[in-house]
């Protein structure tokens, strides 16, 4: 084979915990003692010696009222290597948390680091937004967290004072948990804004934080637990 052909596919060295390759899959350096949490059935492949807990006792006892009220689609990974994720071609995003604190939907979380503050977490006021789920996972501290877009992402710096970012709630992946946040709806936008008939729903926020949307409204999958 000629080995220059796949060449501009081989992984990059390792700079940080977490990585791209490409845009839809993730590569975390693993490294024994330092865990990780993702979404089961997120792992596409591996180098060295990585074992895998299947919703281990901790994630149970956390997120039993997780998004599908099926338990808890998570995987405990442990060992020194490499680990690639990906969830069904969607776009990956990595963050670092600075001490941070960010609010995920549950179908756009795909890893994070276990050592982080985290739990299931119930957005009030949510329940009204078509196609939207009830709980987010908040997650908080110093450490990396992976999550997806359907698409590329757009993330909006929502700057400070009274100006507020709208989102359609079927779009919206996460947001630094200290905005404001409030529910608007609009008749004239029906037509323009989601993909309802009669109302229409929008987010607002306002404060200093960001807020990740992704490029679709489609939410017919947005319960999805791997199995």
């Amino acid at each position: 084979m000629d080995q220059h052909m796949i060449a501009g596919y081989a992984p990059a060295p390792v700079a940080a915990r977490m990585e791209n390759h490409g845009s839809s899959m993730l590569r975390v350096a693993m490294r024994s003692g330092e865990d990780l949490f993702a979404r089961t059935g997120s792992m596409v492949a591996y180098e060295g010696f990585v074992q895998y807990e299947p919703n281990p006792p901790a994630v149970r006892q956390m997120a039993s009222q997780w998004l599908t009220g099926e338990g808890a689609p998570l995987m405990r990974c442990s060992g020194d290597g490499l680990l690639y994720l990906a969830d069904y071609g969607a776009d990956v995003v990595c963050l670092n948390l600075a001490g941070d604190s960010l609010s995920v939907n549950g179908t756009n979380l795909l890893a994070f680091d276990a050592h982080l503050q985290w739990g299931v977490q119930r957005v009030k006021g949510m329940a009204k937004f078509a196609g939207q789920g009830l709980f987010n996972v908040g997650v908080s501290g110093t450490g990396w967290v992976a999550i997806t877009s359907r698409g590329t992402p757009i993330v909006v710096d929502c700057g400070s004072g009274e100006d507020e970012t709208y989102v359609d709630p079927d779009a919206l992946v996460a947001w630094s948990t200290n905005l404001r946040m409030k529910g608007k709806r609009s008749f004239k936008a029906s037509s323009m804004i989601g993909r309802g008939s009669g109302e229409a729903y929008q987010l607002g926020f306002s404060g200093q934080g960001f807020v990740v949307v992704q490029p679709s409204e489609d939410s017919t999958d947005r319960l999805r637990a791997r199995g």
